[in-house]
């Protein structure tokens, strides 16, 4: 039964049951109707307490039923609210934990509502590219003000009760109930039992003291940092209406808004992320049942960058870390730049003093390798060379203890190969952070032929703890993201040959959308390390093609940013990324060595060249089995190499465009004799899905 009915005390309580955080299904709705009306119906009930079993009052919709018919089928989340504030008898939300979304609306549909401490209030529908579809636009404004509710419903982040409660002449809360929340939530109901009329938030009066000002300012704000979205802006839109309008009219309004923004490329892909996340923790063939390898003490090889960002994920979560290199001064080294990083946080109150301390408390250090003999997981961060992975692999093995999980940060490297330096292929795995590692939320997870399954369930187990989102990917070079991001580089070089500026190439691709464009990236990146990647590919597909462009800068001097050069010139402490003229002189130099006249590209056969190479890469991908599903792609390039998230990434923008209208435009872009027309080859994959009239799943 997805909502339990119990009376105590001559209160009905309704247990809404519909684990992991009470989503408001079909089937609960229909029972929670059911319990309402029998509560109604016995005399020997006085009032009514809803309350969410285990760790939620409600989550809001129930994400299983996203798109399908249950999602709006009667009864639906409004006539629930209805019959909460029609009821005979007083209605108590009893919260705690988490109210979000259409569970807070639901609550707000209550005629009282009392609160544990500590529990997080939302409406995070604007992160879905919609707008609360049941009332919340216009009965929060009601319980604490305009301001303060639309900063709620346009952030879309969770408020603590207790703040919301200390608000002046708030009504979202009558009480807070410190101890038993249902013992004091029973006695509230009894005080309230004969109170008439019952109290209802749609007649409550809204407004705002300098509406037009307030109003004006606001949506000039949200047009600013949102300008690809249209949920924030209709936010504001539905909150005034909330002071203009009355309130059925109000209501009318927000579920319009909500229906038209329903079906916007934006909130599809939103929507589209917000499942695939939650699906690429699943791996097809390991149970979720799985017991993981309990993880109480990390390793880092490296005390690099990437050792020293992936060293802070686990002191974050509050796990030890030591971190071996080989001479101090690299260790010193390492560790001032952590510290660095946590008393920057302080300097910006993002983190407190004390917690600086905890952590860089929790890091030690060793200059050998015995010392990692109690480590549950060691992860390895050195240059990337397999002769030097080999070392480092063959030393691990010697000290490790059984059953630890050694793990190698490569990003482009044969993880079996890596296995097989030791005795135990069984447990090493990828973990393949992106830098900064502090920052970037992807992890790669790399499954090698002979990884264990416990040892994938607990990597996508300790891969939540330190707040990343995992993908697993199988063994290839450059598994998912790097080998994606290959074709895209093969086709900003082609780009740079035919005729185009690096800035041109750039500004098309960010005006799609991209944090940054191919050749911004590579200096940020380094150009000596995809030039050193190059090298490798010569001698290994001497028949794969690649614009020399790239191999000349390196030439130059020019690495990027991290010596000041690169495909543009950057000043010390400055971001802004500067035309060189030489760089363009060696361009078109290039170009008269190959005897190609240039010719003027649009934005959109640049932009369509990148992102349908990714795609095209991609379906390969997943014919190999390297990636399980399309949407752990899109993933990748969201949380790895900033695709738009608007666009909801590489799969999901060419199911948008349409696979068939792809692979008109690669057969296109096959007829270029200075491009790569054996690419340009739609995948297997596309052409199956074509016929079938099917998009990528």
């Amino acid at each position: 039964m997805t909502t339990r009915y119990e009376v105590r005390d001559g209160v009905a309580i309704l247990t809404l049951d519909n684990p992991p955080v009470n989503g408001l299904s079909y089937a609960l709705r229909v029972a929670f109707a059911e319990a309402l009306d029998k509560a109604n119906a016995d005399a020997a009930v006085k009032a009514v307490v809803v309350t969410g079993a285990g760790k939620a009052f409600s989550g809001g919709a129930d994400i299983k039923e996203f798109g399908s018919p249950k999602a709006a089928a009667e009864p639906n989340l409004l006539s629930l609210i209805r019959a909460c504030e029609l009821s005979s008898k007083p209605v108590v939300a009893a919260i705690h934990s988490v109210a979000m979304g259409g569970g807070l609306e639901l609550a707000l549909g209550c005629h009282y509502r009392v609160t544990a401490p500590g529990a997080n209030i939302a409406l995070p529908e604007v992160k879905l590219g919609l707008i609360p579809g049941a009332g919340g636009t216009q009965r929060l404004p009601r319980v604490i003000g305009v301001e303060a509710a639309l900063n709620i419903i346009v952030s879309g982040e969770p408020v603590k009760s207790e703040f919301i409660a200390s608000f002046p002449g708030q009504k979202l809360f009558d009480k807070v109930i410190e101890g038993d929340l249902m013992a004091g939530a029973i006695a509230f109901a009894l005080e309230r039992a004969d109170v008439r009329p019952l109290p209802l938030v749609r007649d409550m009066k809204v407004g705002h003291p300098e509406a037009d000002a307030y109003f004006k300012f606001a949506l000039n704000t949200v047009t600013a940092m949102a300008k690809n979205f249209p949920a924030p802006r209709k936010c504001v839109e539905a909150v005034q209406n909330a002071t203009r309008m009355k309130f059925d009219d109000g209501m009318k309004a927000e579920r319009e808004i909500f229906m038209n923004l329903m079906f916007t490329p934006e909130c599809v892909s939103l929507r589209h992320l917000f499942i695939a996340e939650r699906a690429a923790s699943k791996i097809p063939d390991v149970p979720e049942d799985t017991k993981p390898r309990d993880i109480k003490k990390v390793g880092v090889i490296g005390a690099g960058t990437m050792g020293g960002g992936i060293a802070m994920n686990f002191l974050n979560a509050g796990v030890p870390v030591i971190v071996l290199e080989m001479k101090q001064e690299a260790i010193d080294k390492g560790f001032g730049v952590i510290r660095k990083n946590y008393e920057a946080q302080v300097a910006k109150k993002k983190l407190k003093q004390e917690k600086l301390d905890e952590r860089m408390g929790m890091l030690t250090s060793t200059l050998d390798y015995a010392a990692l003999a109690d480590c549950d997981l060691i992860i390895e961060a050195v240059f990337e060379e397999i002769g030097v992975k080999e070392k480092v692999f063959q030393a691990l093995d010697a000290v490790a203890k059984p059953g630890a999980i050694l793990a190698s940060n490569t990003s482009t490297l044969d993880v079996n190969k890596i296995a097989s330096f030791t005795k135990r292929p069984q447990d090493v795995v990828g973990m393949h952070f992106f830098s900064p590692a502090n920052v970037m939320k992807l992890l790669e997870v790399v499954r090698g032929e002979k990884t264990a399954k416990d040892v994938l369930a607990t990597v996508m187990a300790i891969s939540k703890k330190i707040k990343k989102v995992a993908v697993v990917s199988g063994v290839c070079d450059g598994f998912i993201g790097n080998r994606m991001i290959e074709q895209y580089g093969r086709q900003g070089g082609f780009l740079l040959e035919e005729g185009c500026t690096p800035q041109q190439v750039d500004k098309a691709i960010e005006k799609f959308g991209f944090a940054m464009g191919p050749f911004r990236m590579g200096d940020l990146a380094g150009n000596d390390i995809g030039w050193a990647i190059r090298k490798r590919r010569y001698v290994e597909k001497p028949n794969l093609r690649y614009s020399k462009t790239a191999d000349l800068l390196c030439e130059m001097g020019r690495f990027g940013q991290k010596v000041g050069k690169g495909w543009y010139d950057y000043q010390a402490g400055k971001r802004d990324a500067i035309p060189n003229a030489e760089v363009e002189a060696m361009i078109a130099k290039h170009r008269e060595t190959l005897g190609i006249t240039p010719r003027k590209i649009s934005d959109d056969e640049i932009v369509h060249r990148l992102v349908f190479s990714l795609v095209n890469e991609a379906a390969h991908i997943l014919e190999e089995g390297i990636a399980n599903k399309a949407s752990d792609i899109d993933i990748v390039y969201i949380y790895g190499y900033g695709f738009p998230v608007y666009r909801g990434g590489p799969m999901n923008y060419a199911n948008q465009v349409g696979l068939f209208n792809v692979a008109q435009m690669m057969k296109k872009f096959q007829q270029n004799p200075l491009d790569d027309a054996k690419f340009w080859e739609p995948a297997p994959l596309i052409k199956k899905l074509v016929a079938e009239g099917k998009s990528f799943v």
